[in-house]
């Protein structure tokens, strides 16, 4: 017996996923051509599992104040903020944030995990209550575990439940936080935010909001959803990362509550963490400035995901309840899910495997996240590799439009040359020969 016993159910589950074909976690590009596109084992492959939303992770921009910074400030701060770790552009980039959001004070953190970690764990003491959402990150689930409040989930997107949950502390003591998501990871669902900041203000409660799937996505200024709701004014923390929409990484929370600077000496993730290196933040504040200045690429991202979305949708499949970057497929089972996200990598596409328990109600998924770099043709390709091997596995049958137009164009065909409705691959191009 070893202190490691505990993990063998989990040990066994991974041997599993491994035992069904290539490995998951351990996928490693031989090289990443473009936010779209990578090479592996030498076959170019489309990458749709990136959350590079924007397309920045190859800003020519971005990337010559990375390489400015890196040459004139070094590899990195060796150091935490509160230590040896803050340098001119660190403080810049928080008062770039706080004047982006419209809001006082922003703290930059190391990653948009550690920022959720960070001002959960600090903000609600012993006494306090955070109710959060079923379907929260884990990083909302282990930055309510590392402090001291009491924690209280209420049903996914359910603003009445969350109304039942603080009638119920109604006479208590203590500081209530409702934590919800922009957009949520797994579905790319959001989150009804006008009603929730309804209940914040009838209930006299603070409210956190992670955008860090719609930072750059949602809002008229890209700033997320609570801009898009036109409730900016109901947030007091707004939480989120660099590692997805501004390319690099890192995290922040921004607010606009007069003392929000103190936590940067109670904030113990913080204080005891190397700060993010100059190159990074110099990327970051470029990426920031892309978002602010081109609101094409918004554009383009909501086209590419309405067209990704509504082409999946049209084949069958059973997908999040709206269209969002994230475009998520519910598998039938952990087995067919498997076979699936194998099949897909095999013809190119590079999608995310999402299995239980990270997943809401426990159902299989295969996750997209779509960029605005994607071209028309590579949403298209993807669309029709995905249908085809569903198709092979019995997840969806060809559409009713499809068929009617089959049955149609067969009719007239001689009875030895008429095909079954459902067809088979051989009736469209091999899925490994497709272009990208």
């Amino acid at each position: 017996m070893t202190i490691l016993d505990k993990f063998k159910a989990l040990q066994g589950a991974y041997d599993a996923v491994q035992s069904a074909g290539r490995d998951p976690f351990s996928v490693c590009f031989d090289e990443v051509l473009s936010p779209s596109e990578a090479v592996l084992k030498g076959r170019r492959v489309i990458l749709l599992g990136t959350n590079n939303y924007l397309g920045l992770t190859f800003d020519s921009g971005c990337i010559d104040k990375a390489v400015e910074a890196l040459v004139q400030a070094g590899t990195g701060t060796t150091g935490s903020r509160i230590a040896n770790g803050t340098y001119g552009d660190h403080a810049e980039l928080e008062r770039r944030l706080a004047a982006f959001y419209g809001v006082r004070s922003a703290m930059v953190f190391s990653t948009g995990y550690q920022a959720n970690l960070g001002i959960l764990s600090s903000v609600a003491g012993r006494g306090d209550h955070i109710l959060i959402d079923a379907d929260s990150h884990a990083s909302i689930y282990d930055g309510c575990r590392l402090g001291n409040a009491e924690v209280i989930r209420f049903r996914h997107n359910n603003p009445d439940d969350l109304a039942r949950r603080l009638s119920r502390l109604k006479g208590q003591p203590g500081n209530r936080l409702i934590v919800v998501e922009g957009i949520y990871s797994m579905l790319g669902d959001t989150a009804p935010l006008k009603e929730i900041a309804a209940v914040k203000r009838e209930w006299n409660a603070h409210l956190l909001v992670d955008e860090a799937h719609s930072l750059g996505v949602l809002g008229g200024n890209g700033r997320g959803l609570a801009e898009q709701a036109g409730v900016e004014a109901d947030v007091d923390f707004t939480v989120g990362t660099f590692s997805k929409s501004l390319g690099a990484v890192g995290g922040f929370c921004v607010s606009n509550l007069p003392d929000f600077d103190v936590l940067r000496i109670a904030c113990r993730p913080y204080m005891f963490t190397a700060s993010l290196p100059p190159s990074v933040i110099a990327s970051v504040t470029q990426a920031l400035t892309r978002v602010q200045e081109d609101p094409g690429l918004r554009t383009r991202l909501s086209l590419n995901a309405q067209r990704f979305y509504r082409g999946l949708e049209a084949e069958g499949f059973v997908l999040g309840p709206q269209v969002s970057p994230i475009v998520s497929i519910r598998m039938p089972s952990t087995e067919v899910a498997l076979a699936f996200w194998n099949a897909l990598l095999e013809a190119g596409i590079y999608l995310n495997l999402a299995l239980p328990p990270a997943t809401p109600d426990d159902v299989p998924l295969l996750r997209s996240s779509v960029s605005a770099a994607h071209s028309g043709a590579q949403i298209d390709t993807a669309i029709a590799t995905i249908a085809a091997i569903g198709r092979d596995l019995g997840v969806v049958t060809e559409p009713p439009s499809r068929r009617t137009e089959t049955a149609k164009r067969q009719a007239g065909l001689p009875e030895g040359l008429r095909q079954p409705a459902h067809g088979h691959r051989h009736d469209r191009a091999p899925v490994a020969e497709r272009t990208l």
